[in-house]
């Protein structure tokens, strides 16, 4: 395995705890584990195909798939943060070589620099949602153009997925949902194919940041029982 924030690879991690606590173990990452806790606990109660989108520093994302955590051929599926919404658009962050990723145009990470391009260097996504709330139009505007970047993503993954409900969390989607949501709904629904677009529903996440760690214990739950 191979970690892109924390300087670990090549290490079998998932044997080693099982060899030292004798116990099934099982592995995901942050998003996958949010999306499952707000799949069985939380906003997506009930149904059987999910997409979860987290706004945070940067975006994460997750998928449920015929009731079952989509994580592809190798675990390291559902990265829905770095699909290409603006070709050669801004780089994005940390170890990621791409450019114009959904994670560089509408995370906390973007508010934060659209902030300080908008009004100095002393500004960041916290100020940018407070001068929104003021009724400043520059803030306003500036999370609704975000918000339209997030419904191109949306749009693209209501078309892939065909989910029920698509969920959105993560502490800048819950912080700036009122200035971000309408446009990137009105945007999605543009984008998304009949009759998807007139059944999906957007729904905020309910479980805030204990969806990662109830997520983590399905994700437990399901290693146990795959062991049986």
């Amino acid at each position: 395995m191979k970690s892109v924030n924390v300087p670990l690879a090549d290490v079998r991690l998932r044997a080693r705890v099982e060899d030292r606590f004798g116990l099934p173990v099982g592995l995901d990452n942050d998003a996958n584990a949010a999306s499952i806790g707000e799949w069985r606990a939380g906003a997506g109660r009930g149904v059987e195909h999910m997409v979860m989108l987290t706004l945070g520093t940067g975006v994460g994302g997750g998928v449920i798939i015929d009731g079952k955590p989509f994580r592809g051929s190798t675990g390291a599926g559902a990265e829905l943060g770095h699909v290409v919404i603006v070709h050669d658009g801004p780089p994005c962050q940390g170890s990621c070589t791409g450019r114009g990723h959904l994670e560089a145009l509408c995370s906390g990470h973007a508010a934060g620099e659209e902030a300080r391009r908008a009004f100095g260097p002393g500004a960041d996504a916290h100020r940018l949602i407070d001068l929104a709330r003021e009724g400043d139009t520059n803030a306003i505007e500036i999370l609704d153009r975000l918000g339209r970047y997030l419904g191109s993503g949306m749009g693209s993954f209501v078309n892939i997925f065909n989910p029920e409900l698509v969920v959105v969390g993560g502490g800048f989607g819950v912080a700036a949902w009122e200035f971000v949501i309408p446009s990137a709904e009105n945007v999605m629904r543009r984008e998304a194919l009949d009759p998807a677009r007139d059944q999906v529903r957007v729904a905020p996440a309910e479980l805030g940041t204990a969806a990662g760690l109830i997520g983590a214990a399905f994700v437990a739950f399901e290693a146990l029982d795959a062991s049986r």
